[in-house]
């Protein structure tokens, strides 16, 4: 039986339902970032252990995204979204009350799987119960969950671990959790589902576990073990690219895929694909280092860091429905442009920060960075989108959401790595200049009183300082540069745009 014109009774009731379940799930990647330190040291783990809370998560929820394409067609749209929700409500809830590290590890991993197809099911179910013309709207909605979401994580997990305990970081999920469960099932219970009873591909799913499973592993770790000093690191980097590429090569030549790789030979999929990947990629490392080189270098508090980036999901916030409402009436390879350009331009002013600069004009810059997302994630999701059936929706979104989040994990080894080796390497420089003997250092020691080892303590502090300032508005221009040629990427890109064609 055909889903098509079916509508809910509440359209907005029903929306709210879709985002809310949508933003726990998003939430959940960063909100238990600022807790790890009360959790291991309420567990009795090391703080290395500790880092498994967020990895185990991340690594089955890059395996399950991919698989939701699959998942649809097997069990059908609303009651895959309706269980993802509850089995999500049921694993936080298990998440909280764990005694021990690796029942906290666990539960985090069954989280992190099953919380998979929730942004991609919501996308597709946001899509089927909107108009062509207003689809922008529901896409809209979604892009200002995707970047609010994990900028309040910190601050709300740092909030409710101070004033509460770490369990509740995992148990607010209840109550919002149930009510857009309710919601969505008074909606779209009634809604008819299309299944199809494909076989199972084993060994595509073998491999996916294996390849995306210990590259999860392989990012999250790399910097802590650095990297292919490792063994750990480098056979698992082996096994990883091994099993991806014959993966790849499976998957093109199986019949049912677990993976609908072909989706690639749609040309606006390809293209929009990229730019969504990298642009976000970008967007991550960036909103990735601002909080950790405030947190470190500044002095400022995790939750007062979060505060200093929060600003750039402001304007989204505000212009996400104006976009989504009359985006369709302009080219969206223009606004895309538009959006990269805004990006580079806040990228820039960054490279332009110094070490005294003050939360006034960081909060400032990430005010004028909003207006860039605000114009990013709806109209290049469109562009991917626009070329694909409705059948193909699921598996498109589930696939772009994969390598949209496999490239914020790379974004995140990445940019760690690049910022720790620049600051050395500047750091080696600066030393070159500063000796005992050089009389700008015997002057400088003179001011702070005499040569001593508090002194000499306080210069060393002082260059790693300026090192790790000149390592981060290099990697802010580099992102500028990144942000400008992305430009070119969507003009790839042939309209029209619009999505789910053949509806």
């Amino acid at each position: 039986m055909s889903n098509a014109g079916f509508m809910p009774s509440n359209r907005v009731l029903c929306t709210i339902g879709l985002a809310l379940a949508t933003f726990m799930q998003v939430l959940d990647t960063t909100i238990a970032n600022v807790a790890l330190t009360s959790i291991t040291g309420n567990l009795g783990a090391s703080g290395e252990q500790g880092t498994w809370v967020i990895t185990s998560f991340a690594v089955c929820n890059a395996i399950a995204l991919p698989l939701t394409g699959w998942m649809a067609r097997r069990i059908g749209e609303v009651r895959l979204f309706i269980g993802s929700v509850f089995l999500f409500i049921f694993t936080s809830f298990l998440c909280g009350i764990a005694t021990s590290l690796p029942e906290l590890v666990f539960f985090r991993a069954l989280q992190g799987f099953v919380a998979g197809p929730l942004y991609p099911i919501a996308q597709t179910l946001l899509i089927s119960i909107y108009p062509p013309a207003r689809r922008g709207m529901a896409l809209a909605l979604l892009a200002m969950v995707a970047v609010v979401a994990p900028i309040l994580g910190p601050i709300s997990g740092g909030w409710l671990t101070d004033n509460y305990s770490w369990p509740w970081i995992f148990f607010i999920n209840l109550p919002i959790g149930l009510f857009a469960m309710l919601v969505v099932w008074s909606q779209l219970g009634k809604r008819p589902d299309e299944t199809k009873k494909v076989p199972i591909d084993y060994v595509g799913l073998a491999l996916l576990v294996l390849g995306v499973g210990m590259l999860q592993v392989v990012l999250d770790k790399g910097n802590d073990l650095d990297w292919f000093e490792s063994d750990f690191v480098l056979y698992g980097a082996a096994v990883a690219v091994v099993s991806l590429i014959a993966m790849v090569i499976w998957e093109l030549t199986e019949k049912h895929p677990v993976i609908n790789l072909r989706l690639f030979r749609h040309r606006n999929f390809t293209f929009g694909t990229i730019a969504l990947v990298l642009g976000y990629s970008a967007f991550f490392g960036l909103n990735l280092l601002l909080p950790v080189w405030l947190q470190t270098q500044l002095g400022y508090t995790a939750v007062w860091a979060g505060l200093a980036a929060a600003p750039i999901g402001i304007v989204p916030v505000i212009l996400s429905p104006v976009v989504g409402r009359f985006g369709h009436r302009v080219d969206m390879r223009l606004l895309t442009s538009l959006a990269f350009l805004a990006m580079s331009l806040s990228s820039f002013a960054r490279a332009a920060f110094s070490i005294d600069i003050d939360y006034y004009h960081i909060a400032m810059v990430q005010l004028g960075m909003g207006l860039g997302v605000a114009l990013f994630f709806m109209p290049a999701t469109t562009i991917l989108l626009s070329s694909l059936s409705h059948d193909e929706i699921a598996d498109g979104s589930g696939l772009a959401t994969f390598l949209r989040v496999l490239g914020g994990s790379f974004a995140s080894s990445l940019t760690t790595w690049w910022w720790h080796r620049q600051a050395a390497v500047e750091h080696a420089l600066l030393t070159e200049h500063v000796t005992a003997y050089s009389p700008q250092t015997q002057h400088y020691l003179d001011l702070l009183g005499g040569p001593s080892l508090q002194n000499y303590a306080r210069i060393e502090r002082l260059i790693e300082g300026q090192a790790y300032m000149i390592s981060t508005v290099d990697y802010f221009a580099l992102l500028g540069w990144i942000f400008l040629a992305l430009m070119a990427a969507v003009w790839f890109a042939k309209p029209p745009f619009s999505s789910a064609r053949g509806r």
